[in-house]
């Protein structure tokens, strides 16, 4: 078992309350509950002998192992091939009335042999609370129970599985024969709650019927049939995962502390919601024919538009968490090493209170798509939104802390400005459309002053591009969602020059920086690596621009960084490597975005013939 398996090495599985990572050796090392940002359970991916970890792994001195997700479900099953045979683990997470809040979840593992015989070894290893909580061990035949004051820990196994105790941890080992199989389950629920009933084959055997049944009847919604099935598919799934589905609120990423740089300190907790990343989600997920998931995250962010601001004044808080809660306190967890040494360890997220004014344009960006604001939360939430654009009327031309959340102070961000315009035109568009009452007078004069300050301010002549921030020359590939929003045609002259821009000094080998640290500093040290989620609005950019040969090369090229199992990060290293919390919501909504697009221009181009191309870039 490697200490510290590659960022990329996991498959996600999940109930959409919570959910875990599993290596391709078999380690669950990353697990959360009764929800995703709770404590942890299993936390080794953070710090390998304080973190905990539950591993199923074959017992062998040559193994060579290979994961894949079952077709179009979140069931993961590891092949382990040993010389003396081929076994299976099969993974899921069980998705009973994923609607209402529970406390108890249950993770099962499901061993097979399909071949000759295979020795498996057991290892379970809770650290409650990460890592900061002891537990008592009570082992009773085939039922383990771990015990904290506030949360137990039920390993239920099969009777092929002879559990023992290693301390206040259990072990096993089991010898399976061709056609042979055994279960562990793992429960998590409050202490004091009843225990789990007994785990046998056949209920094992239901579940897995089940937990299939559910996915497959889930993606048959989807209405994509386009080049790209596959990869869409396992990111809508992803999605889904990641959505807390009592709320509808989807997290940024499963994960918390995982480092953008090895070693490095930009190490944030990504389980929570951002109204920006799960507002660009509401159009994705409409894309595929997902409208109830997209309806209740405009649920959701009504009510929060009417529980009445953030503490610091502004309508919004930029994130909650997943029930609402606007507190995210930060702690640095000094006993956690960190994923290769990478500490500080964070958990909560400090850039909660900072002003982020670009969040105001994707709500409304949200509430609007595909009817009436008020068609899913109400009038009372469209009332809120006009309260809010008349608020964003005497607050939108002033500094923030922009998209990128740096910690280096506030500036006029290029982007910030272009979110608000896209507010107040949506705002607009909705009051228009559909009779409701707002200053739209008002708010048409705000956005034509919006519009016109980017168009001198946000250009630079000498450059000819759209730049990070005013006064500035820096370039930043946020701007890339600026003919996504309708702010600019996709032919625009000035936005084919900031193209052309972006391709000298963000892209390397189709991969897209978000900007230049150097040349703007963000108050963090280290570097990082490109950005998928901008590698993505690249190809949707490019796409619409008609460069289609070379968005598909660049698209094509951008699948090869995903995982095994079709899975990404946040970001891409210098070689390669996956960086950064993972799996990363942002990343997959912008792939099914740009599959969309690069989709609709090959089509319009089969249909009216071949014509001159950039080609694929060098």
């Amino acid at each position: 078992m490697r200490r510290y398996p590659p960022i990329a090495d996991h498959g996600l599985i999940g109930d959409l309350q919570t959910c875990a990572l599993v290596s391709s050796e078999g380690v669950l090392n990353w697990f959360c509950s009764p929800r995703f940002d709770a404590p942890s359970v299993f936390a080794g991916l953070l710090d390998h002998e304080r973190g905990g970890h539950f591993a199923v792994t074959a017992d062998a001195p040559e193994v060579t192992t290979r994961q894949l997700y079952l077709a179009d479900t979140a069931v993961l099953i590891t092949r382990f091939l040993t010389p003396e045979g081929v076994g299976e683990v099969v993974d899921f997470m069980p998705v009973r009335d994923p609607h209402t809040v529970t406390d108890r979840h249950q993770v099962v593992r499901y061993l097979r042999v399909v071949r000759g015989k295979v020795r498996f070894s057991v290892e379970c290893r809770p650290r409650f609370d990460y890592g900061r909580s002891g537990h008592e061990l009570v082992l009773e035949g085939p039922t383990a129970r771990f015990t904290t004051p506030a949360a137990t820990a039920y390993l239920q196994a099969d009777g092929a599985v002879p559990l023992e105790a290693d301390g206040t941890d259990v072990r096993a080992t089991v010898t399976l024969h061709h056609g042979e199989h055994a279960a562990l389950t793992l429960t998590v629920c409050d202490t004091g709650g009843p225990p789990p009933p007994p785990a046998d084959a056949a209920g094992t055997l239901e579940q897995f019927a089940d937990v299939r049944r559910f996915w497959h009847d889930w993606i048959g919604r989807c209405t994509y049939r386009g080049r790209w099935q596959q990869m869409v598919n396992r990111s809508a799934i992803t999605l889904k995962l990641l959505t807390y589905a009592p709320t509808g609120a989807p997290i940024a990423a499963a994960t918390m502390a995982l480092p953008e740089q090895e070693g490095g300190e930009r190490n944030w907790d990504y389980r929570y919601t951002w109204i920006r990343d799960a507002s660009l989600s509401v159009r994705a997920m409409r894309d595929l024919g997902f409208t109830e998931e997209a309806d209740a995250f405009r649920r959701w962010l009504g009510m929060r538009l009417q529980d009445g601001g953030a503490p610091g004044g502004e309508p919004l808080q930029i994130m909650y968490r997943v029930d609402g809660d606007p507190r995210l306190d930060e702690e640095v967890l000094g006993h956690l090493e960190g994923w290769r040494a990478s500490a500080p360890v964070r958990a909560g997220n400090g850039a909660a209170d900072q002003l982020q004014l670009d969040i105001y344009g994707e709500a409304v960006y949200a509430l609007a798509q595909a009817g009436r604001t008020d068609d899913v939360v109400g009038y009372d939430a469209w009332m809120r939104s006009a309260q809010l654009l008349d608020w964003l009327c005497e607050h939108w031309d002033r500094p923030d802390e922009g998209i990128w959340e740096t910690r280096g102070g506030r500036r006029d961000f290029t982007y910030s400005r272009l979110m608000c315009w896209v507010a107040l035109d949506r705002g607009i568009r909705q009051a228009t459309a559909n009779s409701r009452p707002g200053d739209v007078a008002r708010w048409t004069a705000a956005r034509d002053a919006v519009m016109e300050q980017i168009m001198t301010r946000g250009w630079n002549a000498e450059r000819r591009a759209f730049v990070q921030q005013y006064g500035a020359d820096v370039l930043d590939a946020s701007l890339l969602l600026m003919p996504l929003v309708g702010f600019i045609t996709p032919k625009d002259p000035r936005w084919l020059s900031t193209l052309d821009a972006m391709d000298t000094e963000l892209v390397s080998d189709s991969l897209v920086y978000r900007y230049d640290p150097a040349a703007s500093p963000d108050g963090l040290q280290g570097s990082e690596g490109t950005f998928s989620l901008c590698s993505f609005l690249y190809v949707y950019a490019l796409a619409r621009a008609d460069r289609l040969e070379q968005a598909r090369y660049a698209f094509d090229k951008m699948l090869t960084y995903a995982n095994h199992v079709g899975l990404f990060a946040e970001e891409i290293g210098p070689s390669g490597e996956q960086l950064g919390n993972f799996p990363q919501a942002f990343t997959h909504l912008a792939l099914i975005t740009a599959a969309l697009a690069l989709d609709t221009g090959l089509d319009r181009a089969r249909s009216r013939g071949p014509r001159p191309d950039r080609g694929p870039a060098a």
